[in-house]
């Protein structure tokens, strides 16, 4: 019988975390029908070989390091549940969450893509939604993370009131991302684009155009240890960040494009301005 729910994980030089994440998937597996896919992205690591040694977990190993948003669609067009659920690799599951996800998700047929509350493993809440991309909007987010990392106490207080506080938003965090396939065949899956970073935001968005919502629940709560790409290789991921950002702004915000590159070719965040 087909699985209700497709979790897709992809994996790239992560095998201790991988290896965690089905720990805890197949320590509390959840309710719901279920298949697993692990996309690995070409690592040298051993992940794919770690992997396998899970019997209810599939394997697609990519051919090269093609980026997450095009590992994420390999793994949509390799699974077959009418729900899809993205699933970062250095996440630990909770017993019980994806079945929460799940249920918030199919109560409401306006809602495409719903959202977990994420924290870390010290309990700290990570600001895993907010609006749309745009040079106000970024500088925001930004502000309002520094601030709560910094553990100013007003921020501190907003952030956790308002991670409590089911709402729907323009994203949520494709560290884990429930999404219905219908939804995310409609807008054509992730835009391969996007080789790291703010493909979920744009795919969020992609989504929102099909006339469909996009929740954030605090009913559910996943652990993600996230900083681990950034703590090995942060210039490989400082570069990729930014060429997504660009991207990003060149798809949506082509007017500010232009500024964009001049300012991180001022600051010497990305190469070739000459």
């Amino acid at each position: 019988m087909m699985p209700r729910l497709s979790i897709v994980i992809v994996s790239f030089n992560a095998r201790a975390h991988l290896v965690n994440c089905l720990e805890s998937l197949r320590a509390a597996p959840p309710a719901t029908s279920h298949a697993i896919v692990v996309v690995d992205n070409a690592s040298t690591d051993g992940s794919a070989d770690a992997a396998r040694e899970f019997p209810s977990v599939r394997v697609i190993a990519m051919a090269r390091n093609a980026g997450f948003a095009a590992a994420n669609n390999a793994g949509i067009r390799g699974s077959s549940g009418d729900l899809v659920l993205l699933l970062n690799s250095d996440t630990i599951v909770p017993p019980r969450a994806i079945d929460r996800l799940v249920d918030r998700l199919l109560i409401d047929t306006a809602v495409g893509i719903a959202g977990p509350r994420l924290v870390d493993a010290d309990g700290r809440v990570e600001l895993s939604f907010g609006p749309m991309i745009s040079p106000l909007n970024e500088a925001r987010q930004k502000m309002i993370g520094r601030l709560y990392d910094a553990r100013v106490g007003p921020l501190v207080r907003r952030v956790e009131r308002e991670t409590r506080r089911e709402q729907f938003v323009d994203w949520v965090s494709g560290a884990c991302l429930l999404v219905r396939r219908s939804a995310a065949e409609s807008a054509g899956l992730l835009d391969e684009r996007f080789f790291l970073y703010t493909e979920d935001v744009d795919f969020c968005h992609a989504v929102r155009a099909l006339g469909y919502r996009v929740l954030f629940t605090p009913s559910a709560e996943i652990v993600h240890l996230r900083g681990r790409s950034r703590a090995t290789a942060p210039e490989a991921v400082n570069a990729a960040y930014r060429r997504s950002q660009i991207a990003f702004y060149e798809k949506h915000h082509p007017r500010w494009a232009r500024l964009l590159k001049l300012y991180l070719c001022v600051r010497g965040k990305v190469d070739g301005c000459r």
